[in-house]
């Protein structure tokens, strides 16, 4: 045994199963490789990243005026001053200022905000010399298991790198206005509360996502954490930076999921529905771009015992080919596949008959922020 730990002194060693392996050299090679990337990427990348503070007012009982502060992330978008961060960060905000990495505070403006996809941006009057902004990368590269960084300001604590992988994609939550978000990259690198609005960046320094919430019973990291990809930052900062609004695609339906169960209950009942059920079109708004185009929607309601359901409406089975099975899959299929103006080829289900119909889409109504 002394002979066998005196010829192994000095060498590292890996854990596998029960038994102590040697790292070989090779192994330490690309360790050391990996470590300077991410070195590299933070040193890049730091000064773009930045800590911006959200201060607004409430009275106390005897009006008189009680700030309140929240924190969050942002970086550096382009060299005219804008910064990229959450809405939710700046959500309801008097006040705004940005931190940068020199530790220097600039008073910022809001020069758009899209609460569906949680992305606003701020301008402020002139960067630091250091705060570079950062390059938007390409979500067509991301795969589970690649290796990202998180940059920002958790809990406060600016300059703040994590690291990770990418865990899953496509995955969707809710927005600070209640719309489904979708496309959404999962990572278990460590996000806490003050990430929010920071970039996620691949090993080449590009900016993959902007790290938007966590799922965590303790509101602290527990290895979920969602990101909105480079291609949403594509299509939605733009917008926001030329006219401070992102116009949302709409094509003027009111939708009722009908289940199959339910799609079998009414066959029986004698009503002509699709046997798989689907997405019935309870209302094509009047003048929007569904009637124009010809949809027609739900023209009488059935009681089968205690239900109520819409019957003799149109049912949308497909968008420019892509077969739809749930609202959310149609949300999702406009909000990142199309744009205001774009025409699209509907296909319906319409008393045992599919037809095909061409639309020109509008713009979704948004309540104007505050």
């Amino acid at each position: 045994m002394n002979a066998t730990r005196s010829l192994l002194a000095g060498l590292p060693f890996v854990v596998t199963g029960m038994l102590f392996s040697p790292v070989t050299r090779a192994e330490q090679t690309s360790v050391q490789a990996l470590e300077n990337q991410v070195m590299q990427v933070y040193e890049r990348s730091a000064p773009g990243v930045v800590n911006i503070t959200n201060r607004s007012y409430d009275y106390d009982f005897f009006l008189s005026p009680v700030p309140r502060e929240g924190s969050g992330s942002g970086f550096v978008y382009d060299t005219e001053g804008h910064v990229v961060t959450n809405y939710h960060v700046i959500e309801g905000a008097e006040e705004l200022n940005v931190t940068f990495a020199d530790g220097s505070v600039r008073h910022a403006r809001v020069a758009g905000a899209d609460p569906s996809n949680d992305l606003a941006v701020l301008t402020v009057d002139h960067l630091p010399p250091d705060a570079a902004p950062l390059a938007i990368g390409s979500s067509a590269r991301v795969r589970p298991g690649r290796f990202v960084v998180a940059i920002g300001n958790p809990f406060g604590l600016g300059g703040s790198l994590s690291m990770g992988v990418v865990s899953a994609l496509g995955r969707e939550i809710r927005s600070p206005n209640n719309r489904v978000m979708g496309e959404l990259i999962q990572t278990d690198a460590p996000i806490n509360p003050g990430n929010s609005g920071g970039p996620l960046l691949d090993l080449d320094g590009k900016v993959i996502g902007v790290n938007t919430a966590i799922v965590s019973p303790s509101h602290a990291s527990a290895g979920i954490g969602f990101a909105i990809p480079a291609s949403t930052l594509e299509r939605v900062i733009p917008e926001l930076v030329r006219h401070g609004r992102y116009p949302h695609p709409w094509l003027g339906v009111q939708l009722y999921e009908l289940p199959r169960s339910l799609a079998g209950v009414l066959i029986e009942a004698g009503v002509k529905v699709p046997k798989t059920g689907g997405l019935l079109v309870l209302e094509a708004i009047p003048g929007g771009p569904a009637q124009r185009a010809g949809l027609k929607g739900a023209t009488q309601i059935l009681r089968l015992g205690n239900l109520r359901l819409p019957a003799g409406g149109d049912f949308l089975l497909a968008v420019d080919g892509v077969g739809l099975t749930d609202q959310h899959q149609f949300t999702r299929y406009l909000e990142t596949k199309t744009r205001v103006g774009q025409k699209v080829t509907v296909r319906v289900w319409r008393k045992g008959k599919q037809l095909e119909m061409r639309a020109t889409l509008g713009e979704r109504y948004q309540r104007p922020l505050r």
